[in-house]
């Protein structure tokens, strides 16, 4: 007869894992509380419980109807933002990945390094620069502020290099290339869907990285109607400390709510992509 071993139960570990994980999801918890109180239930009631008098969806309806709806008009545009900025900074990161992993050319190392360069270079760093290059070209104010310096992401090509070498053979190039198929059509045709995983995987992250990019937008934007979600609810943030009794008791449930709204679609995006996400960080962990 066969004997199981014992589990070993390591309780240091396991107390460390629920330290972390009430770490990340209490402040969670308490958002969604929050988003259902008044603005007197706030400051009355148990921070980590629901009060009394559960008010979500009137949250959200006065959330979504302040000032004409000035919030769904940042919503929008933070998606608008956040998808473009994804699928062309995946796009550029995937062809110039398989470039630097499949061609050997003339300063091939040398700017394969200047990558890995770019990399340990904060954003926030390149912000001033951006901002005048962009004033003398009149793209300040505009969207393309936004899109274009996103589309740049040195850790997504570094990450879809890594994929590509091992994701996409030299031998099916090759075959491809008998068969008189040009280089773009390679890349396009066969490329493009073995290097998937790895490109839903830089889509994932450039699209949070955008999505809750607050001094881009800063810098970048004057026009209320042009800001992302965390503009506009920075830009009511103020309005609720600096304007009065009348005005916070107004505004801060309206700041908590659009919150809240604010995340529910990068949870979701990491549900419907989870599979492929991780796949493509397994993949991009293979020694070269």
């Amino acid at each position: 007869m066969t004997h199981r071993p014992a589990r070993r139960r390591n309780v240091p570990l396991t107390v460390a894992m629920l330290a972390a994980l009430a770490y990340f999801l209490l402040p969670l918890f308490w958002l969604v509380v929050a988003s259902t109180k008044s603005t007197q239930d706030l400051f009355t009631s148990f921070g980590l419980w629901f009060s009394k008098v559960p008010q979500l969806f009137t949250n959200i309806g006065d959330t979504l109807t302040h000032e004409d709806g000035i919030f769904l008009r940042w919503l929008l545009n933070t998606i608008g933002y956040a998808v473009v900025s994804a699928l062309g900074a995946a796009l550029l990161a995937a062809a110039a990945g398989y470039g630097f992993a499949k061609y050997r050319f003339r300063g091939h190392g040398a700017g394969f390094n200047l990558v890995l360069g770019a990399v340990m270079v904060p954003a926030t760093a390149l912000a001033i620069p951006t901002y005048l290059l962009f004033s003398q070209v009149g793209l300040v104010n505009t969207p393309w502020a936004v899109i274009l310096p996103s589309l740049v992401n040195p850790f997504g090509l570094y990450l879809m290099r890594i994929y590509a070498q091992d994701a996409v053979p030299d031998s099916i190039i090759e075959a491809a290339r008998i068969d008189g198929a040009g280089e773009a059509r390679i890349f396009f045709r066969i490329g493009l869907r073995m290097l998937a995983p790895g490109l839903v995987t830089v889509v994932l992250f450039t699209l949070v990285a955008t999505w809750n990019n607050y001094f881009l937008p800063l810098i970048m934007l004057n026009d209320q109607r042009l800001y992302p979600v965390t503009l506009g609810l920075a830009f009511w943030a103020e309005q609720a400390q600096n304007g009065g009794a009348g005005a916070s008791g107004e505004m801060l449930p309206l700041v908590l709510t659009g919150s809240l709204l604010s995340i529910i679609p990068l949870v979701v995006a990491f549900l419907f992509l989870q599979r492929y996400w991780q796949s493509g960080l397994a993949a991009g962990a293979v020694k070269q």
